[in-house]
């Protein structure tokens, strides 16, 4: 593909499958979907869904650190949830993380996600640098 990179960093858990944690094309870094792994254990760091969902959170940050860019450029993200009942919970941790600059956002239920995580999380960000 052209004008396109590969985003890797051990900011963020390494993929679990045959995928990139991110990808850059142009101006736009797409992420891989967030589960709550912790970078260092690859393992799901809690049980306790705020946890889960402060962990997704960190892990994209930590692969926009890798480009010298902050949750600030975030402009979209898809949460897949395995239960809708925990969307103001969800808020919450959001309120708390980005302080007022809120990205677009979409918010589906799933069945299950990957080693039983409670949340996923995607970006779609912007690299003005």
């Amino acid at each position: 593909m052209k004008n396109s990179n590969i985003i890797s960093t051990p900011k963020a858990p390494q993929a679990i499958g045959p995928y990139s944690q991110a990808i850059k094309v142009d101006n736009l870094i797409f992420t891989s979907g967030q589960i709550p792994l912790d970078p260092s254990s690859g393992k799901i760091i809690s049980d306790n869904f705020e946890d889960q969902v402060l962990q997704s959170l960190k892990n994209i940050r930590g692969i926009l650190l890798e480009e010298s860019l902050s949750i600030n450029h975030i402009i979209k993200l898809t949460v897949y949830l395995v239960d809708l009942t925990n969307f103001d919970k969800l808020n919450n941790v959001f309120e708390k993380f980005f302080l007022n600059v809120y990205p677009a956002r979409s918010v589906i239920e799933v069945s299950k996600l990957p080693k039983n995580s409670q949340i996923e999380i995607e970006a779609v960000c912007y690299n003005d640098n």
